[in-house]
């Protein structure tokens, strides 16, 4: 059982990533969290397509993406790692202990309030907790942790994807803008590799988001050119993060047990 703290942090900074020319989902978002009594900050997000190729290539690198994935990320997947990593800064720079990001496709399944409670409470670091599944999907999971009677902090076998709805504490907001100056993977499986950055990565569980997975991607990626493909790489990149991750993910779990043990 993972034990609480006392915090007078009740709401945490909540960011919304939202494309100028997506008024319709801003207003829905908006609709929602105030429906919830959630303050937000609005983050413009970056449309990839109008990037200049030097702005581009101010933090995306070709060379790291022939290195570490196997096809050549869109402008639209640049995009969506760059308005990733402006929330980040906001996060890092502010004077909150954490706060919330969202994507402007997200939903409200739970009760965001006793999620930011429980959040609020934990007495072991954390980095990053993802609040939502990619378009709602299930993941094998390694290890679950009772916290109270609404949600358990659970590990996954592989960390979840996607970016619906992610709490990332000041620390982790730190560590993550640091070491994505340079990128050459999508932004969610830059997470997925967390031992490169130096973060844990958790799930709160059952999800208080959602993905509405009515809505197509504003930000996300494009349909990939063939030629753009490596598919060799893509299988011994595979290989090598099935290996990597299953020893992180292990590791990961002993460090947290230690914690909770020092309680």
């Amino acid at each position: 059982m993972i034990t609480h703290k006392h915090n007078t942090q009740t709401m945490p900074a909540v960011y919304l990533i939202n494309l100028d020319r997506s008024t319709e989902r801003l207003q829905k978002s908006r609709a929602l969290l105030e429906k919830h009594n959630i303050l937000f900050e609005r983050v413009p997000a970056i449309c990839g397509r109008s990037l200049s190729e030097d702005s581009c290539l101010e933090h995306y690198c070709p060379n790291l993406n022939k290195a570490r994935y196997y096809y050549n990320l869109t402008p639209a997947q640049i995009g969506c790692f760059l308005s990733h990593r402006e929330a980040w800064r906001r996060i890092a720079e502010g004077d909150a202990d954490y706060g919330i990001v969202l994507e402007d496709d997200f939903l409200i399944e739970g009760d965001v309030h006793k999620a930011f409670a429980t959040l609020n409470g934990l007495t072991h670091e954390w980095d990053l907790v993802k609040l939502s599944a990619y378009a709602n999907r299930t993941r094998p999971i390694a290890k679950q942790f009772f916290i109270n009677d609404e949600f358990n902090l659970v590990v996954h076998k592989k960390p979840m994807s996607g970016g619906a709805a992610t709490a990332i504490s000041k620390k982790g907001a730190q560590k993550l803008y640091a070491s994505t100056t340079k990128f050459g993977r999508p932004c969610d499986t830059e997470i997925q590799h967390f031992w490169e950055h130096g973060i844990t990565v958790l799930s709160l569980m059952p999800y208080p988001f959602a993905q509405d997975v009515t809505c197509d991607s504003t930000i996300a990626c494009r349909k990939k050119s063939k030629d753009d493909r490596r598919p060799l790489r893509r299988l011994s990149q595979q290989g090598y993060q099935y290996l990597r991750n299953k020893s992180e993910v292990s590791k990961q779990l002993r460090n947290l047990a230690l914690q909770l043990h020092a309680e």
